[in-house]
């Protein structure tokens, strides 16, 4: 176990360990601390605290002092310096015609080096933008290519919800996110509405997907028979965060091949009068013959039946019901599957960074 404050550099970015040392810091005290970058200008947003080792990343780094007025001037300039940086490189880029868009700029605390951000489709051969920053600035250049869902993070905006993006005010870390989790809670399929400003699926589908998924064990899917108080009904909806589903009851079951059942059960007959006469193995034989051939007709039977379900919609709580499972089931997942091949075909490009 090791002691450490958590350190962000950003006020959305990455929670940073680093050891307190001899320092007395609380929550909202700046500090100055050695990253890989050099001496990086921080904010302490979590407080002294115990972790294990498997947590940390060697070597943990001290705190190298507390943020002085002189820092915090000197930080302070720093930022205010980003707007021009933003603009003589975008001059640069537009004079060697490079295909990319500048998204941020940073200076690193010790003003040894400039990182400016970007995206773009592809690579881009930036060696002779390089050189002309570096003549500029005259300190280290660093152009680094970031994806959309960091651009998004970095420029901030307002997502469907109508509040700020997560990823810009709170979220320190992208998960992974997938189009089942859509489909567990429910969700329209249409790209529109369940990717967010950076085109990518939002992140907010995996914040109550947990809950959703166990709420969910036990619970029927739409089209699926269930054994209800007023007898057998098909679920027509359901209802996950309420564990209700609405389903109509199956007031008849018709058949539709009666007079080929009919003709079936007089070749069955048939069949039986013609066995008694063979006798022996011949009669065996052919008797798991007849066995085999019903079998096959029971099931065609079955797959033969309509029901004729209630006009009225049934609400029913999860203890009420018992699940009997789904009628023509593999049509039903055939027609799933063709309706959600274009849209998941779309999706798929949102799955990309």
């Amino acid at each position: 176990m090791a002691k450490v404050v958590g350190i962000k550099f950003k006020d959305a970015g990455k929670l940073y360990y680093f050891s307190p040392g001899e320092f007395h810091v609380g929550i909202g005290d700046n500090v100055i601390v050695e990253t890989a970058r050099g001496l990086e200008f921080g904010k302490v947003t979590m407080g002294e605290t115990e972790v294990s080792d498997k947590e940390l990343v060697a070597p943990l780094k001290n705190i190298i002092r507390i943020a002085t007025e002189k820092d915090k001037k000197k930080h302070k300039e720093n930022i205010a310096k980003k707007e021009e940086a933003l603009r003589i490189c975008q001059e640069k880029v537009n004079a060697h015609k490079l295909d990319m868009k500048l998204i941020d700029v940073e200076y690193t605390f010790d003003n040894s080096k400039v990182i400016f951000y970007f995206t773009a489709d592809g690579r881009v051969d930036f060696r002779e933008l390089v050189k002309d920053l570096a003549a500029i600035f005259r300190m280290r250049i660093e152009l680094r290519q970031i994806g959309v869902r960091d651009e998004a993070k970095m420029l901030g905006g307002v997502g469907n919800c109508g509040r700020g993006l997560c990823c810009s005010t709170w979220l320190s870390d992208f998960e992974p996110v997938s189009i089942k989790m859509a489909k567990v809670q429910n969700l329209s399929l249409n790209p529109s509405k369940i990717s967010g400003i950076c085109g990518r699926l939002m992140c907010c589908l995996k914040f109550e997907n947990e809950v959703y998924t166990h709420l969910k064990k036990g619970m029927p899917s739409t089209g699926e028979k269930i054994k209800t108080p007023d007898g057998v009904a098909v679920v027509t909806d359901v209802n996950i965060l309420e564990s209700t589903v609405k389903a109509r009851l199956v007031v008849e079951e018709c058949t539709k091949a009666k007079e080929k059942d009919q003709k079936n059960g007089k070749d069955a007959k048939n069949g039986k009068d013609k066995d008694a006469k063979d006798g022996g193995r011949g009669k065996s034989a052919k008797g798991g013959k007849d066995k085999a051939a019903k079998d096959n007709k029971d099931k065609q039977n079955e797959n033969d039946k309509e029901e004729k379900l209630s006009t009225e919609i049934y609400t029913y709580k999860k203890s009420e019901i018992k699940r009997l499972g789904r009628k023509n089931s593999k049509k039903k997942t055939d027609d799933l599957e063709d309706l959600e091949e274009d849209v998941l075909r779309e999706i798929k490009e949102l799955m990309k960074d």
